[in-house]
């Protein structure tokens, strides 16, 4: 990867609007912007808007916690997007994915050992964004465990991970300190 694509804006460098973006993300979790959202700033409202559809996807969706986390990492293995990597895999790891699946995933393999629950959003996470589609037997089956909600929250979960891992890739965004490169598939 050659250089990044855009330095860190400091708040000096501040336009109103992202000020008022940052002033909002501090609201609503809580924190300082970092990663992915360092790179929206560049435009405050999809800034906004999307860090507001995250934290309902990741904290508050059907999907929430252990399988959300799998399906982020399912992304950013298919974006081969490094800092989504380096976040989500320990988290993973802390609320009960095996090192053997997270490994399986690092490396493009459909993992043994996975839940029913962790097949069906693998599975269909994978054809969705490889075939642009998901073939009848992979949505009846994560219908009938997560309901029509849940899929659509899945599909929500692709959708916006996908919009992070191609800010980041697209800007070539600078990986934090220790993450590693995930290996090129």
């Amino acid at each position: 990867m050659s250089a990044p694509r855009f330095n860190d804006l400091s708040s000096g460098d501040y336009t109103p609007e992202q000020l008022a973006a940052v002033d909002f993300f501090r609201e609503t979790r809580g924190r300082e912007p970092d990663g992915p959202f360092k790179v929206l700033l560049r435009s405050p409202e999809v800034m906004k808007r999307a860090q507001f559809l995250g934290a309902f996807l990741r904290y508050d969706c059907t999907l929430s916690g252990p399988l959300s986390e799998f399906a982020i990492l399912c992304i950013a293995r298919i974006w081969s997007n490094d800092y989504e990597w380096h976040v989500h895999s320990k988290i993973a790891l802390q609320q009960g994915a095996t090192a053997e699946i997270v490994d399986a995933i690092r490396h493009g393999r459909r993992p043994d050992g996975m839940s029913d629950e962790q097949a069906a959003v693998h599975d269909f996470t994978n054809e969705l964004m490889k075939d642009r589609r998901v073939s009848d037997a992979t949505y009846a089956r994560a219908q009938a465990l997560f309901g029509d909600r849940g899929v659509i929250d899945l599909v929500g979960l692709n959708g916006y991970y996908s919009l992070l891992a191609m800010a980041m890739n697209a800007v070539q965004m600078r990986n934090p300190d220790g993450a590693e490169h995930l290996p090129q598939l």
